[in-house]
C-alpha cells in the first residue's frame, strides 16, 4: 500500500534514524517478520511505513535516498530510461523549455528532465506521491491535478497512464487510466511523449514509437507525437550504460537460411518494435525462418549474447542427443512451438556434466531442436 501524507512527513523528518536502522538490517531480509518487528519497536505505529520504504528501496531501481512505496517503485520508470527520453526531447526541442509531467508520481522524469536543462512541472492526483516527489527532487513546481485537465502551459507533455487494472495488464489503449485517446485530446496542440506497455497495438499511431529495453528486459513503448518525431519505429537497447538504437530506416533486405555459427535470441525491444530484419541486416545476420524471431550468423553482435550451434535434431530425439553430448544442465528457449520448457527439462532427466542450450523452434513446417553450447557474450 502507499503512504498517507502523515507517513510521508514522518519519513522525511526521521530520515537519519531510518538510514541508521537500514544499515543494521540485512538487505535480503527487509520486509521479514523479524525485521518489521524491530522497526515497530524503534518507530512505533510508523514502523510499517518504514518497513515498506526500506523494502521498496532494496530493489535498487531508484536512488537509495528517495522516498518510495512498493507500488510507486514498481511503477517508476528506471532512471536510465528516463535519461534517454530527456536527451531525446532535448534533440527535438533544445534546452530552456518547460516540460509538464502530468502523471509525475515520485519524480523520476523530473530528475532526468531537470538534469538536461528543462524547466519541470509535475502533476499528480495522489497527494502523498507529490510530497515524495518534492522530497526526491529537492523542491520544484508540483501541483495536484488530473492529467486530463490541462493546468499549465508547457512545450512538451510527458504522461504515463496506468497499465494495469484489477491486477491484469491492459491491452486496449482506450482502457488505460487515463484513456490514451482522451489524454491526447486533452493536450491537443502540445507535443507529447506518452509511456505505454510495449504489448499494445500501435499500428495506427502516426508519430514515433520507441520501444526501450534495459539490461535485457523490455520496459516501455514511448509514443511521441508527430510534432516531435515523425512516424517511425525504433528499438532502444540500453545495456551496461551503452545505448544502441535500431530504426526502421535501416536496410531490411535479409532472408532465411540454414544455421550459421551462432544462434541469436534478439533483444525483446528489437522484436516488439518490428525492426528485427533491420537489425539483422546491420549485423550481417539472417533469419532461421521468415516468421520466427530467431537470428543466426557467424558472429555475436557486440554487447549481445548467443549460442554456438552444434546440431539440429527432431524434438523427439532431443533427450538421446543431449545424453550423447554429455549434457547435465540446459538452457531452453522456445518460440513457435507448443513446448513447456520446465516440463521438458524434467523429461530430459539429464545426468551429464556439460552445460548446454537448446533452441526449440519451427523452421518451415518442421518443429526442430537446435542443440548449442552454453550462452556466451560478446562483451567487446
Amino acid at each position: 500500500m502507499s503512504f498517507t501524507p502523515d507517513e510521508v512527513r514522518f519519513l522525511i523528518a526521521h530520515s537519519d534514524q531510518i538510514a541508521a536502522a537500514s544499515a543494521e538490517l540485512p538487505s535480503m531480509r527487509r520486509g521479514s517478520i523479524a525485521d518489521v518487528e524491530k522497526l515497530r519497536t524503534a518507530f512505533g505505529a510508523r514502523g510499517r511505513a518504514v518497513a515498506e520504504l526500506l523494502q521498496a528501496r532494496s530493489s535498487g531501481k531508484l536512488p537509495p535516498d528517495w522516498l518510495v512505496c512498493r507500488e510507486s517503485a514498481q511503477q517508476a520508470t528506471p532512471p536510465e530510461v528516463a535519461d534517454y527520453r530527456a536527451r531525446k526531447l532535448v534533440d527535438a526541442l533544445g534546452t530552456g523549455h518547460t516540460a509538464a509531467d502530468v502523471t509525475c508520481s515520485v519524480g523520476t522524469e523530473g530528475a532526468a528532465l531537470g538534469a538536461v536543462g528543462f524547466d519541470y512541472v509535475g502533476a499528480d492526483l495522489d497527494f502523498s506521491r507529490l510530497l515524495m516527489a518534492r522530497h526526491n527532487l529537492g523542491g520544484g513546481s508540483l501541483i495536484r491535478a488530473d492529467a486530463l485537465t490541462p493546468c499549465v502551459r508547457a512545450d512538451v507533455v510527458i504522461a504515463d497512464p496506468a497499465r494495469r487494472a484489477g491486477g491484469r495488464r491492459i491491452t486496449d489503449p482506450a482502457q488505460l487510466h487515463p484513456p490514451l485517446p482522451e489524454l491526447i485530446s486533452a493536450w491537443r496542440g502540445t507535443p507529447m511523449a506518452v509511456k505505454c506497455a510495449p504489448g499494445l497495438d500501435f499500428s495506427t499511431w502516426e508519430g514515433l514509437v520507441s520501444v526501450v529495453s534495459l539490461d535485457g528486459g523490455v520496459k516501455e513503448a514511448c509514443l511521441y507525437t508527430e510534432d516531435l518525431f515523425p512516424g517511425r519505429r525504433e528499438a532502444v537497447v540500453i545495456r551496461s550504460g551503452s545505448v544502441d538504437v535500431i530504426t526502421d530506416s535501416l536496410d531490411d533486405s535479409v532472408g532465411a537460411g540454414a544455421p550459421g555459427t551462432f544462434i541469436i535470441d534478439p533483444d525483446g525491444a528489437i522484436v516488439r518494435a518490428g525492426v528485427l530484419r533491420h537489425y539483422a541486416a546491420r549485423e550481417e545476420l539472417w533469419m532461421l525462418d521468415e516468421r520466427i524471431a530467431y537470428l543466426t550468423g557467424d558472429r555475436i553482435p557486440a554487447g549481445e549474447s548467443g549460442f554456438r550451434f552444434i546440431e539440429e535434431v527432431p524434438i523427439k530425439r532431443l533427450r538421446a542427443a543431449l545424453a550423447a553430448h554429455g549434457a547435465g544442465s540446459v538452457e531452453i528457449l522456445v518460440r513457435g512451438v507448443d513446448v513447456d520448457p520446465d516440463r521438458l527439462r524434467k523429461k530430459l532427466a539429464l545426468k551429464g556434466g556439460r552445460a548446454m542450450a537448446v533452441v526449440i523452434t519451427r523452421i518451415g513446417s518442421r518443429g526442430v531442436a537446435l542443440i548449442c553450447g552454453p550462452r556466451q557474450w560478446n562483451g567487446v
